[in-house]
């Protein structure tokens, strides 16, 4: 099985008023930060939110009206899900989709809002494929893979396409992989439109299934990582081999860096992009050499993130930044020690977001009180000033 430019351009045709042409502007502030000249496909302005709607569309417009009376079928718990209830939904094709035990409420309620009958079946993705694909066979739904699938991935490439007709002197394109739909459809396109770029795969430490499927090598995938969406034990056949060949090198991106990136879409670009979605830009952050002096193509594939983990994301930055400190002081509980203190620190123009005051904290004397103060900073000098000011006053204290 392969994919043309061919392929990739009469999806685009096919496509073409149904999806989104997200826009790719040059973002300066990213630039500086990386030291590369940064451009972003906003891919998280679809629709649904990411750039599925594309290979989505591409397949359910191939069908006969025959197979769309039958209606489709999918396995999926994320952006693949979410796209094809929306464009079935839109073509009059009945959806079906499988989605594992546990998957969280609001994304079966979202691919049920957007038309779809969702079935909840096994522990894990493979499960539910198993399950959907039963429900192919008794109901003669047509079963639509969300990235080992031609279409799927012609689909994908039409996003390579945009970004190069805006964008068309980009040196890098820097692509997160998941099943590889993505990176194989936007490899073939890069490749075949200007064929001095180089394609850089960005995977999750603890999903390393592309790069070690290209080695030959065997890995335990698994355990938890912002970046979901990209979180794919087993590469999908079809993108595989279509992009292997393509491919100029994988980056391996650790949790911290997909943490950066989101915080830095979020107070650079004002955009929100989920773990996956983040990818590239980690990429950069992670292996600025990798792309220092050069025009690097980065797809923000995603912005599909719970608003409690993208808080939870937004103050862990800040934390690293020490923007945002706790310090503890262990001290005599008389009165006015905590107004003491809280003086200090204002004094030196720290702003007191959080006070806890432990009397019972068995670790120290009994005349004694933890006190654990969370102090908002201007940064990392500043945090030093403060605690150098309640030093100067007589107080001990931890800084976390």
């Amino acid at each position: 099985m392969t994919v043309t430019l061919a392929d990739i351009q009469a999806a685009a045709d096919r496509i073409r008023g149904h999806v989104e042409r997200t826009p790719c502007r040059l973002s300066r502030r990213l630039s500086e930060a990386t030291g590369a000249e940064v451009w972003v496909k906003f891919e998280n302005l679809h629709y649904t939110s990411s750039f599925k709607e594309r290979g989505a569309r591409n397949a359910l417009e191939q069908l006969s009206p025959e197979e769309r009376a039958r209606g489709v079928v999918t396995a999926s718990a994320g952006n693949h899900a979410s796209a094809l209830a929306r464009h079935a939904s839109l073509l009059g094709a009945p959806c079906t989709i499988v989605m594992p035990v546990g998957t969280p409420s609001v994304k079966v309620e979202k691919s049920e809002g957007l038309g779809a009958t969702v079935v909840i079946h096994g522990s894990g993705y493979e499960e539910s494929v198993a399950r959907a694909r039963e429900i192919e066979a008794a109901e003669g739904r047509v079963f639509v893979h969300g990235f080992d699938n031609a279409a799927i991935v012609a689909g994908a490439g039409t996003c390579a396409v945009e970004m190069l007709q805006n964008a068309p002197d980009l040196d890098d394109l820097v692509v997160p992989i998941g099943g590889a739909g993505l990176i194989a459809g936007c490899a073939v396109a890069a490749k075949a439109l200007k064929p001095g770029i180089r394609v850089v795969g960005v995977e999750a430490a603890m999903y390393p299934s592309f790069l070690a499927r290209r080695e030959g090598r065997t890995v335990e995938c698994g355990g938890p990582t912002l970046a979901e969406g990209i979180a794919i034990k087993k590469i999908g056949d079809i993108p595989f081999e279509v992009a292997d060949p393509l491919i100029d090198d994988i980056l391996i991106v650790d949790e911290p860096d997909f943490e950066e990136a989101v915080a830095m879409f979020a107070t650079v670009e004002k955009t929100v992009a989920e773990g996956a979605g983040a990818g590239g830009l980690a990429a950069l952050l992670r292996h600025p050499e990798r792309f220092a002096g050069r025009k690097v193509g980065v797809i923000l594939c995603g912005g599909n993130i719970d608003t409690r983990l993208l808080a939870s994301v937004l103050n862990r930055e800040l934390v690293r930044e020490r923007r945002l400190v706790t310090f503890r002081i262990v001290h005599d509980d008389r009165p006015g020690m905590l107004a003491a203190m809280t003086a200090a620190i204002a004094q030196a123009g720290g702003n007191i977001v959080d006070v806890v005051h432990n009397r019972l904290a068995l670790q120290i004397p009994a005349k004694s009180t933890e006190y654990l103060i969370q102090i908002e900073t201007r940064g990392a000098e500043h945090d030093e000033a403060i605690a150098s000011a309640l030093r100067s006053k007589g107080y001990a204290l931890e800084t976390s």
